[in-house]
């Protein structure tokens, strides 16, 4: 018996290998230059060949898959690395600092993102007759978890069409549904199921968010929030900060200086006048704020940024 079992462990080790050397080999073949496409709707490619400095920016309800190298997505105070061993799922829009920590020339970074979506994600859920159970678990947003071979094998399936134009309307759905069930039926089942919940303080806490990155530039009314999701204020607090691991302030805040950037960097607005914008009247709590979210002041950043993109 310990025979056939190693022997099994054994096929399904070089399996599991075999598809992470064919999924580095596809994106590499289909991102033959440093940067990102989305070759199929909702499934997107990158491709990095030297580590990256923090980005900031927003997380999507997205399942990733890292074929070569490694990365780091930050959420509030939590830390999360993953590499070709795991997969990163996020269910919530939030404001992330995310880095590319392992590239090179001749090992580049190469990934893919997959968009989940949340009508998706319920029709696969009531197919499966997996309804969600009284045990809610760990509602945190963004997870990493290890990768096991049926969902590896389905990502390449999935990548592998990019050789086959004609099989993409039929198989990618199917290929789509796989992966969503396969998550559904794995360590974070209970996390993605968030995404299609109705009802209950999941639901509750996506309808603040959404009202939260809606008015991020008017003042912050957390009574009218809380009131609005039907809670208390403390309660609103501890369940938005179990989900987004911050407080909304802090997520205001995020979401108001990441708007700041890139209206300096997009539409060459001055420091003051971005910051007005978004809702600060001091400019320079503006320009504190901004310096301990990007390291520098406003307009150093923004050069800094122009810069390097002149590079």
């Amino acid at each position: 018996m310990d025979v056939t079992r190693g022997k099994s462990a054994e096929r399904e080790a070089r399996r599991t290998e075999a598809c992470r050397e064919e999924l580095a080999e596809r994106i590499a073949r289909a991102v033959p230059e440093e940067g990102t496409i989305e070759p199929l709707q909702g499934l997107h490619l990158y491709r990095y060949t030297h580590p990256m400095d923090p980005l900031h920016g927003v997380s999507t309800p997205c399942f990733c898959v890292i074929a070569q190298g490694s990365k780091e997505v930050l959420l509030g105070e939590s830390r999360y690395c993953y590499d070709p061993a795991h997969y990163c799922l996020s269910t919530v829009e939030l404001p992330i600092v995310s880095r590319v920590i392992e590239a090179s020339a001749e090992r580049p970074y190469l990934s893919l993102r997959l968009d989940l979506d949340p009508a998706l994600v319920s029709s696969v859920m009531v197919e499966a007759g997996h309804l969600p159970s009284g045990n809610r678990g760990d509602v945190r947003a963004i997870d990493v978890r290890p990768l096991d071979a049926n969902l590896l094998d389905a990502a390449v399936r999935l990548v592998r069409l990019l050789d086959s134009p004609a099989e993409v309307r039929v198989l990618q759905p199917l290929i789509t549904r796989e992966i969503v069930y396969r998550l559904l039926m794995g360590e974070q089942g209970n996390r993605l199921r968030h995404l299609a919940l109705r009802g209950g303080q999941s639901e509750s806490i996506a309808a603040a968010i959404e009202r939260l990155r809606r008015e991020f530039h008017q003042p912050l009314r957390i009574e009218s929030i809380a009131r609005q999701v039907g809670m208390s204020v403390s309660g609103f607090h501890h369940h938005f900060k179990a989900v987004t691991a911050m407080s909304p302030l802090q997520f205001q805040k995020q979401l108001r200086l990441q708007e700041a950037r890139r209206l300096m960097l997009g539409e060459h607005l001055d420091a003051a006048s971005a910051g007005l914008r978004v809702g600060y009247e001091d400019a320079s709590q503006f320009s504190r704020e901004y310096k301990r979210l990007f390291g520098q002041p406003p307009m150093r950043d923004v050069e800094r940024l122009r810069e390097a993109a002149r590079r």
